[in-house]
């Protein structure tokens, strides 16, 4: 991977703020003309620094206002873990996976429409993972601070 030179590090936070940006308007923000941006950008995406673009959509206007992050403790066994993590990846509600160093292993981030549609989740799919010890979970009352990218410095 090319090192990050300032101009990098400019597109990036740009994109980060407004994915949207044409290539013009983004040259013009960093101080290039379009060509050298696009080559720029387009290695970015090449080399992996930029994964991708997304919308962030609304969770009350999609019916899963609801969140929950939800702690779990999974046997400590390599298979345990792998089929834990395989079933998680196929459920829709679960928003964000991370398994983390030591207790809890894991933590989910799930969004559905209400308590109700909370659980019907928890009883049938997330107590019968494979490998779980234990599940809790938390509601999240509100978001203070939405993930907006990363620090680029």
């Amino acid at each position: 991977m090319t090192p990050l030179d300032e101009i990098d590090r400019r597109i990036l936070r740009e994109l980060q703020a407004d994915g949207r940006l044409t290539n013009q308007e983004l040259a013009a923000r960093v101080g290039l003309t379009p060509s050298p941006c696009l080559r720029r950008v387009r290695r970015l995406e090449e080399e992996g620094v930029i994964r991708g673009y997304r919308a962030v959509v609304d969770p009350d206007a999609v019916g899963r206002g609801f969140e929950i992050l939800a702690s779990v403790e999974v046997h400590r066994d390599r298979r345990a873990v792998e089929a834990f993590e395989a079933e998680v990846e196929r459920i829709p509600d679960v928003v964000e996976a991370h398994r983390l160093y030591g207790a809890p292993g894991c933590l989910l981030r799930i969004a559905v429409a209400d308590g109700t549609a909370y659980e019907r989740l928890w009883i049938e799919r997330l107590t019968a993972l494979p490998g779980v010890r234990e599940l809790n979970s938390q509601m999240i009352m509100r978001t203070i601070k939405q993930a907006g990218g990363l620090p680029v410095d």
